[in-house]
């Protein structure tokens, strides 16, 4: 199953949209703390609306423990981690996505440190007009979901094709 994970997120409203996002696709996210704010703020909430009830989420005290379960034999096949960032150079639409990998995304104000670069088994980027510095983490996150879901055959109902990513 594809997962989501937010490094030491900092805007509350695209934490509460991600796991939305996460809650009504049917895809678990993985909060790597400390986050920016509390996992309680009132605009974190008003974002993920009633949906945060249904969210299949996971915090993790930070880097190091959440990087341990990517190779835990304990929870499942051993996970692929493919961070989006703005300094790769292989778009997400050229990717094959497997359905046990977990998209990274890093911190809205400052990405993800190079250790946690170094740690990644692929780095993606959205293509862009020239000029264009960033999409908002949210969106992005969506974006490269969806698409990993379609190759996968991850959504409600659509079943994997002979050839798919499995």
């Amino acid at each position: 199953m594809l997962r989501l994970a937010l490094y030491e997120p900092d805007i509350p409203q695209n934490t509460g949209t991600l796991l939305r996002l996460g809650a009504c696709l049917g895809v678990p996210v993985d909060i790597i703390e400390p986050c920016g704010f509390l996992l309680t703020d009132r605009a974190f909430r008003r974002a993920g609306m009633d949906y945060l009830d249904q969210a299949m989420m996971t915090r993790h005290d930070g880097w190091p423990e959440f990087s341990a379960t990517l190779k835990s034999a304990a929870n499942g096949p051993m996970r692929r981690l493919v961070l989006l960032t703005t300094s790769a150079e292989i778009p997400y639409t050229e990717f094959r996505f497997a359905a046990h990998d977990t998209l990274l995304l890093g911190r809205e104000s400052a990405g993800v440190p190079r250790a946690v670069q170094a740690a990644a088994d692929a780095r993606l980027l959205i293509p862009m007009l020239p000029g264009s510095r960033s999409l908002n983490v949210a969106v992005a996150g969506a974006m490269v979901l969806g698409e990993a879901l379609r190759q996968c055959g991850g959504f409600a109902g659509q079943e994997v094709k002979a050839g798919q990513a499995s």
